[in-house]
């Protein structure tokens, strides 16, 4: 199994991915539209997650579902990355810019919040990142 990473241009925060995927998708399977395949797509579909790095901190992942051929309007073919509606909350892991996604491995990823955390209000992702940064996730 391997997880992919993505930044999640124009989102503040957990709850703004969460709003427009519901606006868009409603509370189903949620798509990301990427241009390029993974070459390792069985490795993904065999329980990977995507991870969103929000404002440089990685805050959240969907589980990666399915991957689906979509051709753009521009005639060329893209992939769909089909993701659970869940979102889950991870603990904040800061993470610096880069274009496109990239493999993240299992052993590399932040863990899950406990449920009863992920309820919680969210710190600012600025405390986040710090504590994330000295070690206290």
């Amino acid at each position: 199994m391997i997880h992919l990473l993505k930044l999640c241009v124009g989102a503040e925060s957990v709850e703004d991915l969460l709003d427009w995927q519901r606006a868009h998708y409603g509370a189903g399977p949620a798509r990301h539209i990427t241009r390029m395949w993974p070459k390792r797509a069985e490795e993904v579909l065999d329980g990977g997650s995507l991870y969103w790095v929000i404002k440089g901190v990685i805050l959240a992942r969907q589980k990666v579902i399915d991957l689906a051929p979509v051709m753009g309007a521009d005639g060329i073919s893209r992939c769909a990355l089909v993701l659970d509606g869940e979102i889950i909350r991870t603990e904040a892991m800061p993470r610096r810019p880069f274009q496109g996604w990239r493999y993240f491995s299992a052993a590399d990823a932040p863990r899950d919040l406990p449920a009863g955390q992920a309820a919680e209000p969210a710190l600012p992702l600025d405390l986040q990142s710090a504590l994330s940064e000295i070690g206290l996730r």
